[in-house]
């Protein structure tokens, strides 16, 4: 970011690697400058700033995040996932269920074993936040 302070990716990957940290108000800055520099983001700058509103406690903000991702590739696995979760801490049950039935439709072999020990999250009550409410929605 330095070498290159215009550069979109590069704000969005320091954006996802401070979300991954624990810093979500500063991996969401991040994300928002980098959505700025490149106004038609890439997917995945999407799902990071939801999964930050996500730990902030801002679900409604998730949500749209997650569904802007969908609305572009219906099929992306991990919108499906963290719109699950979404639905799941805000305790629309109904709405977390067909979102999970969504991840077994695209990835039948999901499982949360595979993200608990895969998602880079530092600090483990992060990954238990997410991984908690998408058992609530129907997960395994």
């Amino acid at each position: 970011i330095t070498l290159s302070p215009n550069w979109a990716v590069g704000h969005a990957a320091l954006g996802r690697t401070l979300m991954y940290a624990g810093q979500y108000e500063e991996g969401l800055a991040q994300l928002k400058k980098a959505i700025r520099l490149s106004p038609v983001p890439r997917s995945w700058y999407l799902i990071m700033m939801g999964s930050c509103y996500q730990h902030l406690g801002k679900q409604k903000e998730a949500i749209e995040e997650f569904k802007k991702v969908l609305q572009q590739n219906p099929n992306d696995l991990f919108a499906h996932v963290f719109l699950a979760a979404s639905y799941s801490i805000l305790g629309r049950e109904m709405e977390a269920q067909t979102e999970a039935a969504e991840v077994l439709r695209v990835n039948p072999k999901f499982s949360l074993e595979h993200i608990a020990k895969t998602w880079p999250y530092k600090n483990r009550a992060d990954i238990v936040f997410v991984i908690e409410a998408l058992r609530k929605a129907g997960l395994k």
